[in-house]
């Protein structure tokens, strides 16, 4: 067996693997995969939230997999385990609505209880849909051990007739139905069209604002928050996530080292940028209540009196989260703020640079695309409209 502190990254775990008195805990392991030479690494949670409830989750299996060979390869032991997931898109309108915030604490119990209870050296958890997220980084916050989040991934847009489609297409129909301006053959063909296949809502709705808040706090890999749930360069990001894990617990870089007020401004300043969902409020104050950062509704104010929207973005405008990956992402959108002085640049994220170092290279304008989403950064001033 390996010495269990031999690299010294083992700063939770050692406490069940270390000791003659702990060979019950270690006969245990073995049964799970471990071998006489892996007792000293850090064992680290994989909390996925794979569920076929909703398509914002049907494909985190396959990237809580390259995750934990993320941190296998670079000499972690990962242990997944699963939390719930509650679909708004499907529960709206019915009593089913009112288990959909109870859930998102029933998330960040459940994540906290198992890392706590297996003493883990870290957490890299995979969230799709709207209180996954939100729900994971509470328990991150609560544990302040390493941890990197992963987003599944946003859903691409249904097409009908020349147009772009999303869930709120079909909620829309359902009115023009009700209204008598729109033919049953076309709410039929719009109810079959607008969700294609795996991942979140494909508008700045909730489950993309919280993604794109995630990148812009330094908690996500830069560029992973606008990805496509189908797409390839998702479970490469996943894998390179438990990769940049592992660097997290060699410098043991915390969540509350990361999730500063200034990190919280960065993460408001990208909401109101891309025209965000208002739960986003709800989110970032409860998540920095339990990191122990002083935000307030008055905070979020006080941003929107100083950033634009300057993305167009469904559901108020005309495109969709893979229109805005196309022509940069969250990186573009927080070079332009950063390049008018509207972003803190000296924040620390999990790449273990800052933000700034992050966005060296990243051009201040889009990439010309035929279907450009987000314009040059208009005069400072207030929002035009309200948006997170």
């Amino acid at each position: 067996m390996s010495d269990a502190n031999s690299r010294g990254l083992n700063r939770n775990s050692r406490h069940i693997t270390d000791g003659d008195e702990r060979a019950p805990n270690r006969s245990m392991l073995r049964a799970v995969g471990f071998g006489d030479n892996d007792f000293g690494k850090p064992i680290v949670g994989v909390a996925s939230a794979a569920s076929d409830i909703t398509p914002c989750n049907s494909g985190i299996g396959e990237l809580a997999v390259e995750a934990a060979r993320g941190i296998r390869e670079s000499g972690g032991m990962p242990q997944t385990f699963g939390t719930i997931t509650i679909s708004d898109g499907i529960s709206m309108g019915t009593e089913g609505m009112k288990c959909s915030l109870v859930s998102r604490e029933v998330i960040a119990d459940s994540i906290e209880t198992v890392c706590r209870g297996q003493m883990m050296d870290g957490v890299l958890a995979i969230g799709g849909c709207d209180k996954n997220m939100p729900g994971a980084m509470i328990a991150m916050a609560r544990l302040d051990i390493p941890a990197v989040f992963v987003y599944g991934g946003t859903i691409k847009p249904g097409h009908l007739a020349g147009k772009d489609l999303t869930i709120v297409s079909v909620f829309e129909a359902v009115g023009e139905l009700g209204a008598g301006s729109l033919s049953r053959e076309e709410f039929c063909a719009i109810e079959r069209a607008a969700i294609p296949g795996k991942g979140a809502c494909g508008g700045m709705y909730t489950a993309n604002t919280m993604s794109s808040a995630f990148e812009a706090m330094g908690m996500s890999l830069p560029g992973s928050s606008t990805m496509a749930a189908e797409d390839a360069e998702k479970a490469e990001s996943a894998h390179a996530s438990g990769i940049a894990l592992l660097s997290c617990i060699e410098k043991n870089l915390t969540p509350r080292q990361i999730l500063t007020k200034k990190a919280f401004e960065n993460a408001i300043a990208v909401i109101f940028a891309v025209g965000g969902s208002t739960n986003a409020v709800l989110h970032l104050l409860a998540i920095a209540r339990t990191a122990g950062v002083d935000l307030v509704l008055d905070d979020f104010e006080r941003m929107r009196l100083r950033v634009p929207v300057f993305s167009d973005l469904k559901p108020s405008g005309r495109y969709v989260a893979t229109d805005l990956h196309r022509v940069g992402g969250i990186p573009l959108i927080m070079k332009m703020l950063l390049a008018n002085g509207l972003l803190h640049g000296d924040c620390m994220t999990v790449t273990g640079k800052t933000i700034a170092e992050n966005l060296e290279g990243i051009p201040s304008t889009p990439r010309a695309t035929s279907r450009s989403c987000a314009a040059t950064l208009p005069p400072k001033g207030p929002s035009p409209r309200s948006a997170a």
